[in-house]
């Protein structure tokens, strides 16, 4: 086996989306045989990616104990000391004479991806998963993206993909993580993850790269551009996506994506390069979504994607871009959740948030049946004048009735005797 193809330091997966990087930075204490087939070189050195994800925080909460994650991508090789125990099963869908049980993978991405997920510890080496206790399917849909292994009928295929899609969720899978990205939306893709959501499994894919498709518009990418997936990009280390991925409306989070530490096929522990993959994020993001779905096993899969959304560090609380999505995921605050109005930024499954943005909304241009205040207060200010004034009109004839009654008081005390109750009334005088 080259050991280009197992380094990953040729092929880069056109229709995937996903740089197959070289190894150009092998571990300090691996030097020279780091990722080579045979060689189980193993290193001290933690993946970067965890520290970043406050993974200790989160593993305190979830190790994705009981969760199945399908790696639908090109195949896991089980006989690396981090996954042995990690991968549960398989199946080959490309039917290029490897195992049937997909258990091989000769290119090396799959491998890499299994041990962002759930790599287990190994004694003398740092390396470990994201959700170190999920179990792993591998479901092989290619064997490379070259031109030879296409025109054989091996390279990846959205149909080969959907098909994969569809053999995780019946094998248990509630997790699947799709390293790869078409620009074409597809109906049995779409018929896949409609399949997927309906059965409570989460997909999570992709949303392309640059570097494999560089004449690729910033657009929607499938299938993470279906409303059920959770689309990755890649972040660098500051967090924010770069343009080594492809943006679009596809994109629902980020995650680290470069400069990744894992596992290799034929090998032990290998370093890839520094620029940011998405496949490689995907993977991280995958493995949180495991996490959550063991603290959370009776949500539906879309809840587990709207706590990593929620919950995604970003600059406005409100609203997602192309660029981020809805931001960088933290794990353990995903699981920590408590859902009620008042969360801001994507639309909640659990309960009405619309009203949760803080920002005013905007002036409404056209007839509005309710007053504004200014006229509801004017409204009220004249209705107070009118009563004032009616009160004061009141208070001055009761005034006057009272001082016309003192002075016909005092008039009947100065006045002759009544006769028959009334008043002789008084002569005029005779001129």
């Amino acid at each position: 086996m080259r050991r280009a193809a197992v380094a990953l330091g040729v092929g880069m997966l056109v229709a995937a989306g996903a740089v197959l990087a070289p190894a150009a930075a092998a571990p300090a204490s691996a030097a020279g045989q780091a990722c080579e087939p045979g060689q189980i070189v193993l290193t001290p050195n933690k993946p970067a990616a965890l520290a970043s994800l406050d993974a200790a925080a989160a593993n305190k909460r979830a190790t994705g104990h009981g969760v199945t994650v399908a790696v639908v991508d090109s195949g896991i090789d089980a006989g690396n000391p981090h996954l042995a125990a990690a991968v549960i099963g398989g199946v080959n869908l490309v039917g290029d004479g490897e195992r049937p049980d997909g258990l091989s993978d000769p290119l090396g991405h799959g491998t890499v991806i299994a041990g962002e997920i759930a790599a287990r510890p190994v004694a003398g080496s740092g390396v470990v998963g994201l959700a170190p206790d999920a179990a792993l399917l591998s479901v092989r849909v290619f064997r490379s993206d070259t031109e030879d292994d296409a025109k054989k009928g091996f390279g990846p295929t959205a149909a080969r993909i959907a098909e994969g899609i569809r053999w995780g969720v019946d094998h248990g899978a509630r997790v699947i993580n799709v390293s790869m990205s078409e620009r074409s939306d597809d109906p049995a893709l779409r018929a896949a993850v409609e399949y997927a959501a309906a059965h409570h499994s989460l997909v999570v894919a992709s949303g392309g790269n640059r570097a494999s498709d560089p004449e690729a518009p910033d657009a929607a990418r499938f299938p993470a551009g279906y409303p059920e997936v959770l689309g990755v990009a890649a972040a660098a280390d500051d967090g924010l996506a770069t343009d080594d991925s492809i943006h679009g409306p596809q994109v629902s989070v980020t995650a680290p994506g470069a400069n990744v530490l894992s596992t290799a096929t034929g090998a032990g522990d290998c370093q890839f390069e520094a620029v940011p993959s998405a496949s490689w994020a995907t993977a991280y993001v995958s493995g949180a979504a495991a996490l959550v779905a063991q603290a959370h096993p009776d949500e539906p899969a879309a809840a587990w994607a709207y706590r990593l959304e929620a919950t995604a560090l970003r600059a406005d609380a409100d609203h997602r871009d192309d660029r981020n999505g809805w931001g960088f995921i933290q794990p353990a605050a995903a699981i920590d959740l408590l859902p009620d109005a008042s969360i801001r930024g994507p639309k909640s499954p659990f309960v009405d948030n619309a009203g949760s943005a803080v920002r005013p909304v905007g002036a409404q241009v056209g007839s509005d049946p309710s007053p504004s205040a200014f006229l509801a207060t004017t409204q009220a200010a004249i209705l107070a004048g009118v009563i004032a004034a009616a009160l004061l009109g009141l208070l001055a004839a009761l005034l006057l009735l009272r001082r016309r009654r003192t002075e016909l008081a005092e008039a009947s005390t100065n006045s002759p005797p009544r006769i028959g109750g009334l008043l002789d009334q008084e002569k005029p005088d005779p001129f």
